[in-house]
């Protein structure tokens, strides 16, 4: 029976072990401390807000991150992005090349604004780097653990890697996909939050469906825009991992990112809402790594820059609706330095140019 490691007891984690637990595979769960481990094995998901009641018989929960990762088939580290390097760094002494190491954590590092992938790059021995994959998609943890069908995306450079992590995930009610666009896969799960955070101030606005699906729209077009000026490919935005995770997440209330942007028009302060908080809202600390990216490559992203201004800066999330709303607009597709849609340029010049005849 294969060995799974899980690095990290989030509601993603703990779904993610259990889905794999339910298919009869062994799988480890590395609890950060005893009395967490402890906790899990006494009291199961019961503790947890979880849909059930008790853990399968095959995930065992530990402290100990030899005993979690040794001889393991694949790693899966479903952790806040922030913790990504302090955990990657426990657990690198026990990697080896047969161990498939997987990202399902959707956050950009703050100070660095690398993306998780090329964290967990930087931190291992290169000759391991060929093994790194990263999971993303539509996947509210909730629904999943119910059993509800749902997809996601495994990505990639090597096809072996996502193929591997493909057939470990794949459920009756969960539909795996493979890709090889890494950084698009990456970016367009983490730059959504950035995006719900504003359908969240939008529903707590009570602005309406024609609104939110505006914003909804014009952000996806926002996130595009960097995911390309970042080496992705503009088609996986319009994807499981870019369109697909962005609905889920800015239409669902089980989303931390939506709840935190409605919280915002009710007067709480950011720090009130992220202490009380069950769970990490990844978009808090995305929104600023996207906005000093954005500044840095010159580009146009109104929507990051009001929710950053929100965030950070004191604006009401009345203010900065307002201000969206009477922004100079153009052409919808297009922005300062945005190369996303420079084929319109050139199929317009090339109306222009004159037509080949041929002769009989």
């Amino acid at each position: 029976m294969p060995k799974i490691s899980i690095i990290g007891t989030t509601s993603w984690g703990m779904t993610l072990g259990i889905i794999l637990a339910r298919k009869g595979l062994k799988v480890s769960l590395w609890a950060r401390t005893e009395k967490e481990a402890v906790d899990l094995k006494n009291t199961g998901c019961r503790s947890s807000g979880f849909p059930i009641n008790e853990i399968p018989s095959t995930l065992t929960v530990t402290n100990n991150p030899k005993e979690a990762v040794s001889d393991s088939k694949a790693v899966i580290l479903a952790i806040p992005s922030q913790t990504m390097r302090q955990n990657i760094r426990t657990i690198k002494k026990y990697l080896s090349k047969s161990i498939l190491i997987a990202s399902a954590a959707k956050g950009l590092e703050v100070g660095t604004n690398l993306r998780m992938s090329q964290v967990i790059a930087e931190e291992i021995n290169p000759k391991l780097r060929h093994n790194i994959c990263v999971l993303s998609g539509p996947n509210l943890a909730r629904e999943i653990l119910m059993g509800l069908p749902a997809a996601t995306i495994a990505a990639a450079e090597d096809d072996k890697s996502s193929r591997i992590l493909q057939r470990l995930l794949t459920t009756p009610n969960l539909c795996v996909y493979t890709h090889n666009d890494v950084t698009g896969v990456e970016l367009g799960g983490t730059l959504k939050n950035i995006i719900a955070l504003g359908a969240g101030i939008a529903d707590g606005l009570g602005y309406g469906d024609n609104a939110k699906a505006a914003f909804m729209t014009r952000g996806l077009t926002e996130v595009s825009a960097l995911g390309v000026a970042l080496g992705a490919n503009p088609l996986t935005f319009s994807g499981l991992a870019g369109l697909g995770d962005l609905i889920a997440t800015c239409s669902s209330t089980l989303s931390r990112n939506h709840y935190v942007g409605v919280e915002l028009t009710r007067g709480r302060s950011l720090e009130d809402i992220v202490a009380n908080m069950d769970g990490v809202a990844e978009g808090v600390s995305t929104t600023r790594v996207a906005w000093e990216l954005a500044q840095r490559l010159g580009l146009e992203m109104p929507i990051t820059e009001k929710i950053f201004r929100v965030l950070y800066e004191g604006l009401s999330p009345r203010d900065a609706s307002a201000e969206l709303m009477g922004a100079q607009v153009n052409h919808e597709l297009t922005g300062r330095k945005w190369k996303l849609f420079s084929f319109l340029t050139r199929r317009k010049k090339a109306q222009y140019l004159p037509q080949k005849t041929y002769s009989p």
